[in-house]
């Protein structure tokens, strides 16, 4: 009966794919049952990411072997006292929790293929004096957090082909293409549109495909690999002289492998290729690099964008400015369902310094309809920095004073009431003004009143 009846270990999921990235923490924990007690020279627990490849070539008689190496962290944590001596651990079970840190830096995801791999992983070793290890490791999902560019890598790709036609064929074939996007991640679909001007002679097929090509490093040496994902054929021929657009959506295969970029001794890569198959002619096509990305990123992009309804008062799509946001205008917004923008309140003013205005004139219009002032009118002015003057249908006629009239404010404004000439403030004289000249006249003496009014003089009656 063997003394060590287990050694697992376990470890807490993140995330519902179970991927971890660079600087994640892992935790867990290592259980390990034994059936008698036991001397052990140390219990620990490593966590470690490396890539290798390695492939054969034969020439003649002789075969070439070539491979490489990159590790990428090795993390260990000690379960038992790490001391010369040796640690007593009694007959049951018995649980280690254990915690590391990924170093904060580029690494490439998990890839395992025929000439390569890149593995991340825990392995718990039991040492023990005399005996051979006794060890239990555990794969991780490594998956990169980050991929640059990923907005733009959302962008629909356009692309385009023309070829003439050779011997057995006349005219000529002409084909836009157009792709949704840029990045999938596996499960999701490529959508593809074709427009085909076909000004030949030929019969034609539009075929889509996926491909990746893999490419292993080892010193000068590399070794390339290409493989069909995907292969689909569109139902309809398209007949000579016609103009037709065809339609395919293909879908990513679950589970397939994630581009990789940033190792030194393995890439992967993906294209779709969409073209056109002719009978004895080489066939148009047109080939878009596409990047496959863990779906974690295409999840946390659809959270994070601006998707769904925009907020309420917002005019236009989301914007990916580096400024602000504008302020809310005096303006009304496009109406949106249950929403309906009022116009901004005008600017506060500070109180004003001059009197008011007589009530009949105070709002410089007889109209009487209230007036919206807008956020940069004077609320003595009109919209003009000159004065406009509109005379009101009745009579008397008065203008709106200027903006910062020069008026004494102890005495009363006048108001001059002709049409063109601007307003006056001329203060009340201060005796009955006369139309006499004081200045003209003499030092003479005034007139006696005898002179200018003669005594009356009554008729005598018996005079005869």
């Amino acid at each position: 009966m063997p003394t060590v009846d287990n050694l697992t270990i376990i470890y807490d999921a993140l995330n519902e794919y179970e991927t971890f990235s660079p600087g994640d923490t892992i935790t867990g924990k290592v259980v390990l049952v034994l059936s008698k007690d036991i001397k052990a020279q140390s219990l620990y627990i490593k966590a470690k990411g490396d890539a290798n490849v390695r492939w054969t070539r034969k020439s003649g008689d002789k075969t070439y072997t070539y491979h490489a190496h990159r590790r990428y962290f090795k993390l260990k944590q000690f379960l038992t006292p790490e001391s010369s001596a040796e640690t007593d651990i009694s007959q049951g079970s018995h649980v280690y929790p254990f915690r590391f840190t990924i170093p904060s830096q580029d690494m490439p995801p998990s890839f395992r293929a025929a000439h390569g791999s890149i593995i991340y992983k825990l392995e718990a070793v039991l040492s023990r004096s005399w005996r051979m290890d006794h060890n239990v490791s555990k794969e991780l999902k490594f998956a990169s957090k980050f991929v640059s560019n990923l907005q733009s890598l959302m962008a629909p790709q356009v692309g385009s082909t023309k070829k003439e036609m050779g011997l057995f064929s006349k005219g000529h074939v002409h084909m836009d293409v157009t792709i949704n996007k840029r990045a999938y991640a596996p499960g999701e679909t490529v959508m593809i549109a074709a427009k085909v001007n076909n000004s030949s002679s030929s019969d034609m097929t539009a075929k889509y495909s996926l491909t990746r090509s893999l490419v292993y490093r080892a010193n000068t040496s590399t070794k390339h690999e290409s493989y069909v994902v995907h292969k689909m054929v569109d139902d309809k021929s398209i007949k000579p002289q016609t103009q037709t657009e065809v339609q395919c959506t293909m879908k990513i295969p679950d589970g397939e492998m994630p581009t990789i970029q940033n190792c030194e001794i393995i890439s992967v890569e993906y294209q779709i290729k969409v073209y056109l198959d002719i009978s004895f002619a080489s066939d148009p096509q047109v080939v878009f690099p596409v990047v496959i990305i863990p779906p974690l990123l295409i999840s946390g992009h659809e959270s994070g964008g601006a998707v769904g309804p925009y907020p309420a008062g917002a005019i236009g799509g989301p914007s990916n400015s580096d400024f602000p946001p504008q302020a809310v205008g005096s303006y009304p917004s496009p109406f949106h369902s249950g929403l309906q923008s009022h116009p901004a309140p005008g600017p506060a003013y500070p109180p004003v310094m001059y009197p008011a205005l007589p009530p009949h004139i105070a709002g410089g219009y007889n109209n009487p309809m209230p007036q919206q002032h807008g956020p940069y009118a004077s609320p003595f002015s009109s919209s003009s920095s000159t004065a406009v003057l509109h005379p009101p249908p009745s009579v008397p006629t008065f203008h709106p004073p200027p903006s910062a009239p020069e008026v004494n404010p102890q005495l009363p404004p006048s108001y001059d009431m002709s049409t063109n000439a601007p307003p006056t403030h001329n203060l009340p004289p201060s005796a009955p003004m006369m139309n006499v000249d004081f200045l003209s006249q003499s030092d003479e003496a005034p007139p006696a009143y005898n002179f200018l009014f003669p005594p009356f003089a009554p008729e005598n009656s018996n005079s005869k």
